[in-house]
C-alpha cells in the first residue's frame, strides 16, 4: 500500500468500513511507515479532543452567515431593508420577510443601528411635542402675508359664489349627515308600513284618521271598563255590608234569647216557695 492510498482510506479505516483484507494492509502500512503512523495518531487525537470538548455556543449571526453562504437569494438589499423599516417597527411584517429583515440587520453594520436610531428619534419627537413652545412675535402676520397677501384677514372675503356654495353645503349637512341617515330611513320605513297597514286610503291623512278612531275606541273601552269596575266594587261593598248586618242581627237575637232564658230560670224558684208555705 502506498502513502496516498493510506490517506484515501484513512476515514474508512477510522469508521470501520474497510474490508478485512484492506484493513490488514492498512494496519501493516501504518506500522511500517513512520509518516503515516504519525498521521494516524494525530487524526485519532483530534477526534478524541473534539468528542470530549463542549460544542461552541452559536452567536446571533451564525444562522445568518450560514444562510447567506448556502442560500444567497434569500438575502435582501439595503433599499429593501429601509423600505420595510416602518412595517417592522409597527409589527406588520410577515414571518418569512421578518426573518430575512432581521438576518440583514445582523450582518450589515450600518443597518443594524438604524432601527434603534429611528426609535430614539420618534421618542424624542414625542417628548418635544409635549412641551409647548412660545409663538414667535409676528408669526401670524407672516403666515397671512404669505398665504393671502394681506395682514388683515377681515379685509379678505371670498367671492359670492363661494359663499353661496358654502351656505348650501352647511344647510345640506344636516340632511345628508351619516348620523341622521339611519333615523331618516327608519321614519320612511315606518310611514311606508303605516300607509299600507293602518291607513284606509294609503295616505298620511288616512293614518291620522285611523289613529283618531283608535284613540276614540280606546277611550270608550277604558270608560266602560272603569264603569264596570265601579259597579263591581259597589256590589262587593254592599255584599260585605249585608253580611255584617246579618251577622249583627244574629248576634242580637242570640243575646236576647240568652237573657230570656236566664230570667226564666230565676223566676221558677220564687214561685215554688209560696206553695210550700200554703201547704
Amino acid at each position: 500500500m502506498l502513502c496516498h492510498d493510506f490517506e484515501d482510506q484513512l476515514t474508512d479505516y477510522l469508521d470501520g468500513a474497510l474490508e478485512p483484507l484492506a484493513n490488514k494492509d492498512f494496519a501493516e502500512h501504518a506500522m511500517r511507515c513512520p509518516v503515516c503512523h504519525d498521521l494516524l495518531g494525530e487524526v485519532k487525537n483530534t477526534l478524541v479532543a473534539c468528542a470530549s470538548s463542549e460544542a461552541p455556543t452559536a452567536d446571533a449571526g451564525l444562522e445568518a452567515r450560514i444562510l447567506l453562504k448556502t442560500v444567497p437569494e434569500m438575502a435582501i438589499t439595503f433599499s429593501q431593508f429601509e423600505e420595510h423599516l416602518t412595517d417592522y417597527l409597527d409589527g406588520f411584517l410577515l414571518a418569512p420577510l421578518y426573518h430575512r429583515w432581521e438576518r440583514h440587520a445582523i450582518l450589515c453594520a450600518d443597518c443594524g443601528e438604524l432601527p434603534g436610531d429611528v426609535v430614539r428619534a420618534i421618542g424624542g419627537c414625542y417628548t418635544y411635542k409635549q412641551d409647548e413652545l412660545p409663538v414667535p412675535a409676528g408669526l401670524e402676520a407672516r403666515i397671512l402675508q404669505s398665504t393671502i397677501g394681506n395682514v388683515l384677514p377681515q379685509q379678505v372675503r371670498p367671492p359670492v359664489t363661494a359663499r353661496m356654495i358654502e351656505w348650501l353645503r352647511g344647510s345640506l349637512d344636516l340632511i345628508v349627515s351619516p348620523q341622521l341617515a339611519s333615523v331618516a330611513t327608519m321614519l320612511l320605513m315606518s310611514v311606508f308600513v303605516l300607509t299600507n297597514t293602518v291607513s284606509t286610503d294609503g295616505s298620511v291623512g288616512g293614518i291620522y284618521h285611523a289613529s283618531l278612531q283608535l284613540a276614540e275606541r280606546t277611550a270608550g273601552s277604558a270608560t266602560k271598563g272603569s264603569s264596570n269596575g265601579v259597579k263591581q266594587l259597589a256590589c262587593t261593598v254592599n255584599e260585605l255590608l249585608g253580611t255584617e248586618q246579618n251577622q249583627k242581627k244574629a248576634n242580637d237575637s242570640n243575646n236576647n234569647q240568652n237573657s230570656a232564658n236566664h230570667n226564666c230560670a230565676q223566676t221558677k224558684p220564687i214561685s215554688a216557695n209560696p206553695s210550700k208555705q200554703n201547704r
